[in-house]
């Protein structure tokens, strides 16, 4: 089977280097507009060789966008419109919008709207990892839209990832990983500020810095092309959990003004009750 990946970095790299190590698929074309990236990939291992997209398209069985979530949305009419028999996924962190635009299509039966629930904060060619996504979950939207032979063939592709999968409508899924995901993402990122402007006034502050703090802003490093383009998409229901998260934060900030002690630990023992899902 010959898989094309477009957009050559950590999800796309780490799903072609697995994808080729199973022997689920035996030749992987990259597709990149960054040379950079075209290169090391290429040096890698993680692709046989490069093409345009129209190329790409032409030469393959299966095709991975592997894009940040706005360049997913631009590409996709224009892959639908080449295809034939060609099955088409995404990996995007955002799954309404793009659902929408494959709507439109006559071809939309041959895309598959997915999301991996895995990631870290490095990018690019040289952060993709083998046999990263096992036993991980992955998300398939509105499958009742898609052909029955695309469907089966994706669902493949993540039993090979080493993935469970779980089937959900777009809106719903936008909504969920608005709660697990994009607010984490945002709360990294804010309190990474916080300390950067911190440090103007202590050199000494990184120097204290845990393990606790370490992994708390760990997602901070995350690239703000992939990232702005989620909140942009995801905008109402992030806002809804940011606003809450705020509404949290006060509560701390007013037992601590007002010394209620006693109800800053009952916050904090309420929050204890997460064990019960994440153990």
């Amino acid at each position: 089977m010959r898989l094309t990946v477009i957009g050559i970095g950590l999800i796309g790299g780490s799903l072609a280097l697995t994808l080729k190590q199973k022997g689920f698929v035996d030749h992987v074309i990259g597709v990149d507009n960054n040379s950079l990236h075209q290169t090391q990939a290429l040096e890698l291992g993680i692709v046989d060789e490069i093409m345009t997209l129209e190329e790409a398209i032409a030469s393959s069985d299966l095709i991975a966008i592997t894009t940040p979530v706005n360049i997913a949305e631009i590409l996709l009419p224009t892959i639908l419109e080449k295809i034939d028999k060609q099955v088409v996924f995404d990996v995007g962190s955002t799954k309404e919008s793009i659902v929408k635009i494959a709507n439109a299509h006559s071809k939309k039966g041959r895309f598959v709207p997915t999301h991996p629930m895995w990631g870290t904060e490095f990018s690019g060619p040289e952060a993709a990892q083998q046999d990263a996504f096992k036993e991980k979950a992955t998300v398939i939207c509105n499958k009742e839209q898609i052909d029955q032979d695309a469907l089966k063939l994706v669902e493949q592709v993540y039993e090979q990832l080493g993935m469970h999968i779980l089937y959900m409508d777009a809106t719903k899924h936008d909504i969920h990983v608005a709660y697990v995901s994009h607010i984490s993402h945002i709360t990294s990122f804010a309190l990474a500020n916080t300390v950067l402007e911190k440090e103007k006034e202590s050199d000494a502050i990184f120097e204290l810095a845990s393990g606790g703090f370490e992994s708390t802003v760990r997602l901070a490093k995350s690239n703000a092309a992939m990232w702005v383009p989620i909140f942009m998409q995801n905008k109402e229901n992030v806002l809804d959990v940011l606003n809450e998260h705020i509404s949290q934060l006060k509560k701390f900030k007013s037992c601590l003004e007002k010394e209620n002690f006693d109800y800053l630990s009952d916050l904090i023992e309420n929050a204890n009750g997460i064990k019960r899902i994440l153990k």
